[in-house]
C-alpha cells in the first residue's frame, strides 16, 4: 500500500482506534493495582513504606531490563504477536497475584507470590507498549508515527487516570484478590478487540548491537528522560506540596494535569508528523519548563493548578515527538529495538525520581522537587536546540 493512499484512507486510522481502546482497558491491569498494593501491605504486621514501595516499582525494573528483548520480538516477529504476548503475560501475571489475596497464606508467601507476578508484569508491559508501537507504525506507516505514539500515551495516561481511584475503591470492598481478577479479565477484552486487526509485516534486515542502536538515539533519549524528571515529580509530590502548605484541592493537581496531558495528546497528536518532532518537542519542554517553575514558586493554589495544566500540556508532546525522531532515525527493520531502548530513558527517569526527589524534599522542602524538574526541562529544551540548529547546517542551501 502507498504512503499516499494510506494517508487518505480511514480505514488504518479505526484500526488504530480499536489498538487504543484494547491498550486502555488492559492497561487497567497496570493502573489498577498502583495505589491498592502499598495499602494492602501496609496492613500487613512488619511490612512497612521500603517493602510497599519496592512491590510497586519491581514492576518497572522488570519493564526497562526487558526492553531489549520486546523491541527484538517486535522488530523480527512482528508488532501483532508481540502486543498479543504482552497481553497475554498481564493476564497470567494478575491471576498469580490473585494468590497474593488469600488471607489463609503466611504473609511472607503472599509477598513473594506478589513480587512474583509483578515482575512477569513488567514484562508484559515491555511487549504490550513496544508491540503496539510497532503493530501501529506498520499498519498506518511511518509518516503518522507520531499520531500513533501520541495514541498510544494516551491511552495508558488515561488508564493511570482512571484505574487508580477505581482500583482503590475495588480493594476496599472486596480485598486484593476480587482487584487482581479484574486486573486479570480487563486484558481478555483487549485480546478480543485486537483479533480481528491485521497483522503488519517485519521488515528484514541485520540487528546491530542494542547499545549501537542506543547510541544513535541517545540525544533524543536523554532529553526524554529528562523530561520524565518533572512528571514523575509532579506525579509524586504535588498532592504533598497542597497539603504542606495547607492549601485546598489537593487531588485536583492530579486530575488538571492529566486533564490537559491527553488532551493536548488528542488534540496535537499530529504535529509532529506535520512540522517536525524536534520543533514540537521544544515548544513542549518550556511549556512544561515554565509549569514546573510556576509550582515551585505558586504563592496559591490556583496559580499552582494552572502549573500542574502547563506541566501536563508541556509533558504531554514530548515522548511522541521525539519518538518520530527515534523512528526516522533507524532502519524499519530496527524500530521496535529502537523505541523500546528510547522507552527505557524514561523509565529510567521515572524510577529514579521519587525516591532522590524524596531525599531532597525532605531537606529544603516540596518547592525544591519541581525547580529541579523545571531545570531538566530547561535542559533537555536546550538540547534540543542543538539538534534542531545541527539538523538546519546539514540542510542544502
Amino acid at each position: 500500500m502507498c504512503a499516499s493512499h494510506v494517508k487518505s484512507d480511514p480505514a488504518p486510522l479505526g484500526l488504530l482506534g480499536r489498538l487504543a481502546i484494547a491498550l486502555f482497558l488492559s492497561y487497567m491491569a497496570v493502573a489498577l493495582p498502583l495505589a491498592a498494593i502499598p495499602v494492602s501491605i501496609l496492613h500487613w504486621p512488619g511490612y512497612g513504606n521500603g517493602l510497599a514501595g519496592l512491590a510497586v516499582g519491581v514492576a518497572f525494573f522488570s519493564t526497562i531490563l526487558s526492553r531489549n528483548h520486546a523491541g527484538a520480538f517486535a522488530d523480527i516477529r512482528g508488532g501483532r504477536p508481540c502486543m498479543r504476548s504482552g497481553l497475554a503475560i498481564y493476564v497470567v501475571a494478575s491471576l498469580i497475584c490473585v494468590l497474593a489475596g488469600m488471607d489463609s497464606l503466611p504473609h511472607a508467601a503472599r509477598y513473594t507470590i506478589l513480587i512474583m507476578g509483578r515482575l512477569l508484569l513488567g514484562i508484559g508491559e515491555s511487549l504490550t507498549i513496544v508491540g503496539m508501537l510497532g503493530w501501529g507504525i506498520g499498519l498506518m506507516g511511518q509518516q503518522r508515527a507520531g499520531r500513533v505514539l501520541a495514541w498510544t500515551g494516551a491511552a495508558m495516561y488515561g488508564a493511570f487516570a482512571v484505574g487508580g481511584p477505581v482500583g482503590l475503591a475495588i480493594y476496599e470492598h472486596w480485598g486484593l484478590g476480587v482487584l487482581m481478577l479484574v486486573s486479570a479479565l480487563l486484558p481478555l477484552v483487549g485480546l478480543t478487540l485486537v483479533h480481528g486487526v491485521p497483522p503488519s509485516q517485519p521488515h528484514a534486515g541485520g540487528r546491530p548491537p542494542f547499545w549501537r542502536i542506543l547510541g544513535t538515539i541517545r540525544w533524543q533519549g536523554i532529553a526524554v528522560a529528562l523530561q520524565g524528571v518533572g512528571f514523575a515529580a509532579l506525579g509524586a509530590f504535588l498532592p504533598l506540596r497542597f497539603l504542606h502548605a495547607h492549601w485546598p484541592y489537593a487531588g485536583l493537581g492530579l486530575t488538571c494535569f492529566g486533564l490537559a496531558f491527553v488532551t493536548g495528546r488528542f488534540m496535537c497528536g499530529h504535529l509532529p508528523d506535520r512540522i517536525g518532532g524536534l520543533k514540537v518537542a521544544l515548544f513542549s519542554l518550556l511549556i512544561e519548563a515554565a509549569g514546573q517553575y510556576l509550582l515551585w514558586c505558586a504563592p496559591t493554589p490556583l496559580l499552582a493548578l494552572a502549573g500542574a495544566v502547563l506541566t501536563g500540556a508541556g509533558c504531554s508532546m514530548v515522548y511522541p515527538s521525539l519518538g518520530v525522531e527515534v523512528v526516522r532515525l533507524v532502519a524499519p527493520h530496527m524500530r521496535g529495538t529502537a523505541l523500546g531502548g528510547f522507552a527505557a530513558f524514561q523509565d529510567l527517569a521515572y524510577g529514579a525520581t521519587g525516591p532522590l526527589a524524596g531525599l531532597l524534599a525532605d531537606h529544603f522542602g516540596y518547592g525544591i522537587v519541581f525547580l529541579i524538574g523545571g531545570l531538566c526541562a530547561t535542559g533537555a529544551a536546550v538540547i534540543i536546540l542543538a539538534l534542531l540548529t545541527v539538523h538546519h547546517g546539514k540542510e542544502p542551501a
